[in-house]
């Protein structure tokens, strides 16, 4: 080897030492990646850059309950004729309600997880929990003496349940493939008027988001053959649904997605004529908005529209024909609809309970405020989640914030 190759490997060989002994500073003085961006709350998600800095959330929920004395039915405002008076108290978090034949309520709950029955014993009403330590036990039906609870993922059934209120079965699992996304993932349940089908919403996974096909839809249960089909897409989030005492459609309200304005979109109020219809979420909102990010190169024309915009945030959860013959005759099949209350809106909306008016072809003709009193300037005390006529014709309201469930009659 001549002097020039020598004195070439050399170099190169203190060159790699010089490297090597070089790398381990470099890698201790190179910057730290930067930390991926939080990724905010699920009703968050969709602000704009000017939003991001607002003080409005969602309200604390209500997981206490009222004494009876203290829950100010006075403050209720009602149209002549009729009052408001509390019916049973006791039950925090009271949501969705269901009557069986026999007259027992069954009431869920989204948050402490109870199931609660409602029983006449002695003249008095007494409130018995039937389960504890469920999943978002939102939805009830009854069927056969059978008490159906819809939890997060999965539908559950109690056998016979009338017979041991004071000792439930365990219950048998009905369905239990269900997504377990929390966001709006509590659901409202209603047996379809011929038995055979569970009614209820899978909904939207987000505020805003383009959802997987398993999502924002309304879907039914088929009891005899356990298969879920969906009967209504594009629905970001139904919490109250009936079928139409005459023609048997089903009526269902959709809340609408946050952080657009104070005025807009409004939620809800939709007919389903036919099997595979598309409401528009996430593209488009009310039948006439497009989304601002994600309706882009959309129209709203590709979509089937709501047969009444509710109201902007009002939070439309329960809805009920009313079937009764206590109130005037006007009344007669009209909706009523549980306004929660909004908690993105710069002042408040909702918190009341509205009536709907239906022509004789079953279309909608009007709306206006049934009951209102449970805002009191910008405090509540209350917030109306669900409504249910009785056989005697009155109707029931439960408040999931002072936990009870108040009875609206009427007398001439």
């Amino acid at each position: 080897m001549n002097a020039l190759v020598r004195q070439s490997l050399a170099s190169t060989v203190l060159a790699a030492c010089v490297l090597m002994q070089a790398a381990p500073v470099a890698a201790q003085t190179a910057p730290a990646p930067a930390a991926a961006p939080a990724i905010p709350p699920s009703w968050a998600q969709g602000r704009s850059a000017e939003q991001a800095a607002s003080s409005l959330a969602p309200h604390p929920p209500g997981i206490s309950s009222l004494p009876a004395n203290e829950i100010p039915v006075d403050k209720l405002k009602l149209p002549p004729g009729f009052k408001a008076e509390v019916w049973a108290s006791g039950m925090p978090n009271a949501r969705s309600m269901v009557q069986s034949p026999a007259g027992t309520l069954f009431v869920g709950t989204r948050f402490p997880g109870n199931v609660y029955a409602v029983v006449e014993k002695n003249g008095q009403r007494e409130v018995k929990t039937i389960a504890k330590g469920l999943h978002r036990p939102n939805g009830v039906a009854f069927k056969d003496g059978a008490l159906y609870v819809a939890e997060l993922s999965r539908i559950i059934r109690y056998d016979n349940i009338e017979a041991n209120l004071d000792n439930p079965p365990a219950p048998v699992v009905v369905f239990d493939a269900l997504p377990k996304d929390e966001a709006h993932g509590w659901k409202h349940m209603k047996l379809s008027p011929d038995g055979n089908y569970l009614y209820f919403q899978i909904g939207a996974p987000a505020n805003i988001v383009v959802q997987p096909v398993t999502h924002a839809q309304i879907v039914r249960l088929n009891l005899k053959t356990n298969v879920l089909e969906t009967v209504a897409h594009g629905v970001r989030n139904s919490v109250g649904m009936d079928f139409h005492p005459v023609t048997r459609d089903l009526w269902f309200t959709n809340n609408a997605r946050d952080w657009v304005n104070d005025d807009l979109p409004n939620d809800t109020l939709h007919h389903v004529t036919r099997k595979g219809m598309n409401f528009g979420y996430p593209f488009c909102h009310q039948g006439d908005l497009p989304d601002p990010d994600l309706g882009k190169g959309r129209s709203c024309d590709e979509f089937d529209k709501p047969a009444l915009k509710i109201g902007a945030h009002v939070a439309a959860l329960g809805m009920r024909f009313y079937t009764g013959a206590q109130f005037p005759k006007a009344y007669r099949h009209n909706i009523f609809i549980a306004e929660h209350g909004s908690w993105n809106r710069s002042k408040k909306s909702g918190f009341d309970v509205v009536r709907v008016m239906l022509d004789g072809k079953g279309k909608v003709v009007g709306k206006e405020v049934f009951i209102s009193g449970w805002l009191q300037g910008d405090d509540f005390w209350g917030r109306p989640a669900d409504v249910q006529v009785l056989k005697d014709g009155s109707l029931l309201i439960s408040d999931d914030v002072a936990g009870a469930i108040l009875r609206v009659s009427y007398a001439k």
